[in-house]
């Protein structure tokens, strides 16, 4: 892997976890001061997760230039494993076939970010 594909993938790591933060803080925020309950909250941070990846992608593909599937595919793996590995080493559980399924949307949506991110570049040096 080239250094400039690495560094595209670091920027879409650190901005899907400044995201996921982000976003953790408000919606426990939102949990604390409303009524929103914790099945809703369910959803809502699936949302969140999918556009967090999708955004993600989306940067790591610019970075990167090309090969924005790959790129995306690398991204949204790269936060599956980490977030494999905290729960399995801090928590000693495994994914279940729910959690599975999100983090296959989640690798998914990064994906589609990285080729959209790809074609953005295209696009602007077209002009």
């Amino acid at each position: 892997m080239k250094k400039q594909q690495f560094i595209a993938l670091m920027y879409g790591w650190i901005v899907i976890l400044g995201l996921i933060l982000l976003t953790s803080f408000v919606l426990g925020l939102l949990l604390r001061f409303t009524s929103m309950d914790e099945t809703t909250l369910s959803w809502v941070s699936l949302a969140v997760g999918l556009i967090a990846l999708f955004i993600g992608g989306i940067v790591a593909g610019v970075k990167g230039k090309k090969k924005g599937w790959v790129i995306g595919a690398i991204t949204g793996l790269g936060f599956t494993l980490f977030t494999f590995l905290v729960q399995y080493l801090g928590y000693q559980q495994t994914f279940s076939l729910e959690q599975s399924l999100h983090h296959a949307g989640f690798v998914a949506a990064a994906l589609v970010g990285g080729v959209i991110g790809v074609n953005i570049f295209v696009a602007d040096k077209k002009s």
